[in-house]
């Protein structure tokens, strides 16, 4: 019998308990939009919201159970395709995250998660939950992939599904512009291309393979062979001597004479 317990404000309750829940969270939404992650407070939460604090503690018990929570409702209107093709279940699911991330308030919910993730440990670790959750979703459709026989056996669903992923947080968090369609499309073809050539499930040894596959390009891409050798002495990229830079003006300049002999 497990005992594990579910995270904070998991269960999803009706009437009166849903109407709480959903003050609740529209107060933590609009609190991070005005004053970031840091500013975010239990007590701000129940002044915005008019839930006594001690309901929402009893509940969330953190501020980081709030914005786990806020983020994984929010996420939760993105659907978890299931099209009948690997293909088409990408497709699909990118483009409803290009749809999702077209709101600016939800760019900016995960710029302030993420931006607050690289200074405190406790808001890094509300982002990895989530993420380790909307993976372990969206990767149902790899082994369902996989039994239809369109991928290898053992194609890893975690690394599928951030192939199909990493794409559109390299847009917002790095190149700072927005996604598109045209962005979806081609992230699910990448993932779908990789995934259907066994990237994401790789034979026994091919790691060492591509070790020693890559060591000998660039072994044989100088030239010599390095054994009991200097590389870059052998190579013909050794630094000048200084000494020999500069050549004497004397032996420069061929005389006119010098020049008549060496025809």
């Amino acid at each position: 019998m497990s005992t594990a317990q579910p995270p904070p404000g998991a269960s999803r309750p009706g009437g009166r308990t849903a109407r709480t829940r959903q003050a609740v969270l529209d107060a933590v939404f609009e609190e991070l939009g005005e004053g970031g992650y840091a500013a975010l407070t239990m007590e701000g939460v129940a002044r915005r919201s008019g839930v006594h604090v001690a309901t929402i503690y009893r509940r969330w018990r953190s501020v980081e159970g709030l914005v786990c929570e806020l983020m994984a409702d929010l996420s939760g209107g993105i659907p978890l395709p299931d099209t009948g093709t690997l293909r088409g279940d990408l497709r699909a699911l990118a483009r409803s995250i290009a749809a999702f991330y077209t709101e600016p308030r939800y760019c900016g919910l995960l710029e302030a998660v993420v931006s607050a993730a690289a200074r405190q440990p406790e808001a890094a670790e509300v982002l990895r939950q989530f993420f380790d959750e909307r993976l372990r979703l969206a990767g149902a459709m790899v082994p369902r992939a996989a039994a239809r026989g369109e991928l290898p056996e053992g194609a890893d669903p975690d690394e599928v599904v951030a192939a199909l992923g990493a794409p559109f947080y390299y847009r917002l968090l790095i190149a700072r512009r927005p996604v598109d369609l045209r962005l979806a499309d081609c992230a699910a073809e990448a993932a779908w291309a990789a995934a259907r050539a066994g990237v994401f499930a790789p034979a026994a040894g091919a790691e060492d393979s591509v070790r020693g596959g890559a060591a000998d390009a660039v072994r044989d891409s100088a030239g010599p062979v390095w054994d009991g050798a200097d590389p870059v002495r052998d190579t013909g990229i050794a630094e000048e001597d200084p000494g020999k830079a500069e050549e004497d003006p004397g032996n420069a300049e061929q005389t006119p004479g010098n020049a008549e002999g060496g025809r």
